[in-house]
């Protein structure tokens, strides 16, 4: 999957691929470049749907067979104290 069929210049096509490899955001892209931002905007939600499509290339041939998943959670952050931090803590009693 290419990205074809846009007017923009080669060079600020270039430049724009560069500042997303940089994670600049879109609109501080157009700005730099002197062109709209929605056309960076679209841009760069093309540059994604297509490491979108190459990754789902690559998950296709990694994953092949039979995958089992368990009821893990990846990501985010834990909510509360953890778990060392109420081990010290020592139970009492309110009469």
């Amino acid at each position: 999957m290419k990205i074809t069929h846009y007017k923009l210049k080669k060079s600020i096509q270039n430049k724009l691929l560069e500042f997303f490899v940089l994670e600049v955001t879109a609109r501080a892209a157009a700005d730099l470049l002197g062109i709209q931002a929605n056309s960076a905007i679209l841009f760069y939600r093309k540059i994604r749907e297509v490491i979108s499509y190459h990754l789902a290339l690559e998950a296709d041939e990694v994953f092949d067979g039979q995958i089992e998943l368990d009821e893990r959670y990846f990501g985010g952050h834990r909510k509360g104290k953890r778990v060392e931090a109420q081990q010290e803590k020592l139970p009492y009693s309110v009469c």
